[in-house]
C-alpha cells in the first residue's frame, strides 16, 4: 500500500513561514511522498518561493509539485520552479517522475493545466485567435499529461498519479459558482487521464469546491486545495497491483 500525502493552494508569503513545517515533519509516520498541487505562493515572487522552499527543504519523503496560476502571477515561474528545485522538490510541467516508495515504483505525471470548461459547457477552438489560444493552451497541457502518464506505464510503474492545479472534472467544483467553472478546469485533462490511465488524480485551485470526484473512466479525483481539506495535507492510500482493493 502506498500512502500519498497531498495539498495545494497553501499561498505562502513572508508572514507564513513555519506554519506548515511542524505538520510536514510528521510525514514519515503517515505518508510515502508529498504532492503539492500548485498555488504554493500568493503572487509568484521569488521571495515567496523561498518561503515555500524553507518549508519543505530536507523533508525525509520525496516532494513533487506543479505550479499554479498564482505562481505565474509575477511572470517568473521559472525562478519559482528553480528555487523549489534547489530545495529538493521535483517540479513538473508536462513531465513525469518516478519515486521509489519502499520498493514500489510510483510514477507522478504533472502539469498546471488550464481552463475551458466541461462537456456540454465548454469553450471551443473557434473564432478569435485569443479564444483559440485559450483552448489550445489547455489542449497542449492535456496532451503533455497524457504522454507523461503513458511514459510511466512503459517504465513499469506499479502506481501512477496525475498531478494538476486545474481540475479535470466538474465533480470537485461543487460549491463553486457555476459561472466560473470554465476558469477552474477542463474536461480535456480528464480525457488525458482516462486515455493513459492513472490510479489517482490530484488537483487544487477550487477553494470552495469539494474533495471527492471521479473521471468518466473511473479514476478517483481529489481536490486538495487547503481551504477544502482544511488541514496541512490529506493522505490517500493506493494499493499496488499485487494488493488489489
Amino acid at each position: 500500500m502506498i500512502r500519498v500525502a497531498a495539498v495545494g493552494d497553501i499561498h505562502m508569503g513572508p508572514d507564513s513561514q513555519g506554519l506548515l513545517r511542524p505538520a510536514f515533519d510528521t510525514l514519515p509516520d503517515c505518508a510515502d511522498l508529498l504532492l503539492l498541487a500548485g498555488d504554493l505562493t500568493r503572487h509568484g515572487t521569488p521571495e515567496e518561493a523561498r518561503v515555500v522552499a524553507r518549508e519543505v527543504r530536507g523533508l525525509p519523503v520525496p516532494v513533487v509539485a506543479v505550479l499554479g496560476n498564482h505562481d505565474h502571477h509575477d511572470e517568473q515561474p521559472e525562478k519559482v520552479a528553480a528555487i523549489l528545485r534547489d530545495a529538493g522538490v521535483t517540479v513538473l510541467e508536462g513531465e513525469a517522475t518516478v519515486v521509489d516508495c519502499a520498493g514500489t515504483r510510483v510514477g507522478v505525471a504533472g502539469t498546471k493545466g488550464f481552463g475551458g470548461g466541461f462537456v456540454g459547457r465548454c469553450a471551443g477552438e473557434f473564432g478569435e485567435p485569443l479564444m483559440k489560444e485559450f483552448v489550445r493552451t489547455t489542449r497542449r497541457s492535456a496532451d503533455a499529461l497524457r504522454a507523461a502518464l503513458e511514459g510511466l506505464d512503459r517504465q513499469g510503474c506499479e502506481v501512477r498519479v496525475a498531478l494538476t492545479h486545474f481540475s479535470p472534472v466538474a465533480d470537485t467544483l461543487a460549491g463553486e459558482p457555476l459561472e466560473i467553472y470554465p476558469f477552474l478546469g477542463s474536461y480535456l485533462l480528464a480525457e488525458a487521464i482516462d486515455t493513459a490511465g492513472a490510479d489517482l488524480a490530484v488537483h487544487g485551485h477550487a477553494h470552495m469546491g469539494s474533495e471527492h470526484g471521479m473521471t468518466a473512466g473511473g479514476v478517483r479525483v481529489r481536490n486538495v486545495a487547503q481551504p477544502v481539506i482544511r488541514q496541512a495535507f490529506s493522505v490517500y492510500q493506493l494499493h499496488t497491483a499485487e494488493q488489489p482493493v
